[in-house]
């Protein structure tokens, strides 16, 4: 069993059923910070047009905004366990923040595409020091053991992930540089929240002398590890190919537009904390995850047959959401249970590998409506996404273990 997982599973049991909601200040100040730093993601999605024609750019050069950020927090993802490991999660957490803050200012005062994209990596690296640290501390603090703590960190996600579109439309509405200036001020909060109510978390003895860079590497000679990184790289196509294409095939405007993905992000975080652990409970992890790719697959096949017909689109859009929230939670807790190695390496381990997919498959679908036409990013997506459902398949006899530590 995973030497992390087992101090917690005492706390699965006990008066037992705290609330979900009842958690310590410093948990609710990481979740606030997370809600604000998820916000990046979806954030540029309705106003992708704009930036666009506000900077003369191609479709394929704005989706390089989502290759950039990705990209960078794949390759910083592998030096995060050594980071947090000598400055301690709170100040980790902190340099992450602030380095957000930052990026996102220059984002908004940038004056060509190419500046932007910079810019957009410099952020990439501050939610790499920020995702795999958080995930880590809301575990370590919470009260209600590991996996109720990782539905809530999924809930931060998804409520990030929803709010960015809209808040994204909103002052889009005004200027493409809006969003980017709006999320800087808000991680000024984020910062204050962070210092004032999070504690420092005790290092266990393993860590007295820091994490070393290679302990990612060594954690992906567990196999079961390397089928989830790989099978999340392959989700990530067709993730991405909503998240980063679909703006350009629905004739909305920018509130329109963060309407669209405020439904999305909704949907998304209400099946990441309900309906998800319902799921695992009834199929187990692995088959409930298999499924949600399957369906996911399927919808990205309709989203390529019938991309001109208007109203399927913003449709399928919305209720992708749904599809990706439950498998965001399932594959974050299989994530956690698969190997027996420190949580923050594997965290890591699996982000290096989840976010190489992420950070391929903006450009390839703008590169690939570019060559062929716009049903093609879509069903490309939908091939991925069910060869990532193969991949786990063949695999099964190294990730069926998954439920069985969960249960423990």
């Amino acid at each position: 069993m995973n030497k992390d997982i087992a101090p917690e599973s005492s706390g699965e049991t006990r008066p037992a059923q705290a609330s979900f909601f009842r958690q310590p200040k410093a948990v609710w100040a990481v979740f606030f910070a997370c809600v604000i730093a998820f916000m990046g993601l979806g954030l540029v999605d309705p106003i992708l047009k704009s930036i666009a024609a506000g900077l003369h750019a191609s479709t394929s050069q704005v989706t390089l905004l989502f290759t950039s950020y990705n990209a960078v927090m794949a390759v910083a993802m592998l030096i995060t366990g050594a980071i947090s490991s000598r400055l301690g999660a709170k100040w980790t957490l902190i340099l992450g923040v602030i380095v957000i803050a930052v990026f996102s200012a220059l984002g908004g005062l940038s004056h060509n595409v190419w500046q932007v994209i910079g810019f957009r990596a410099g952020w990439g690296l501050g939610n790499a020091l920020f995702v795999a640290t958080a995930l880590v501390a809301i575990i370590s603090l919470s009260k209600n053991g590991m996996s109720k703590a990782i539905i809530f960190y999924e809930a931060a996600i998804g409520l990030g992930i929803s709010v960015g579109p809209l808040l994204g439309g909103w002052l889009g509405g005004f200027s493409w540089r809006g969003p980017f200036l709006g999320v800087a001020s808000l991680m000024v909060i984020a910062f204050l929240a962070v210092v004032i109510l999070m504690p420092s978390i005790k290092r266990g003895p393993s860590n007295n002398r820091g994490t070393s860079i290679a302990e990612p590497f060594r954690a992906m000679k567990h196999r079961s590890l390397v089928v989830f990184g790989v099978g999340a790289a392959l989700y990530n196509f067709g993730f991405f190919s909503i998240l980063a294409y679909a703006p350009f095939v629905m004739n909305l405007g920018v509130h329109q537009l963060g309407f669209v993905f405020l439904g999305w992000g909704v949907l998304l975080a209400i099946t990441s904390v309900f309906v998800a652990p319902k799921l695992q409970q009834w199929m187990g992890t692995v088959k409930a995850m298999s499924l949600m790719l399957v369906l996911f697959s399927a919808l990205l096949l309709s989203m390529g047959i019938w991309t001109y017909v208007n109203w399927v689109p913003i449709v399928m859009v919305i209720i992708s959401g749904a599809l990706m929230g439950n498998n965001n939670t399932l594959i974050t807790t299989a994530v956690m249970n698969a190997a027996p190695v420190e949580r923050s390496t594997a965290s890591a381990a699996y982000s290096f590998l989840r976010f190489l997919g992420a950070a391929v498959a903006p450009y390839l679908a703008g590169k690939l409506a570019a060559w062929f036409n716009p049903h093609v990013p879509f069903i490309v997506g939908s091939v991925f996404v069910f060869l990532a459902v193969v991949f786990i398949g063949l695999n099964l006899d190294h990730v069926k273990h998954v439920d069985k530590v969960a249960s423990h």
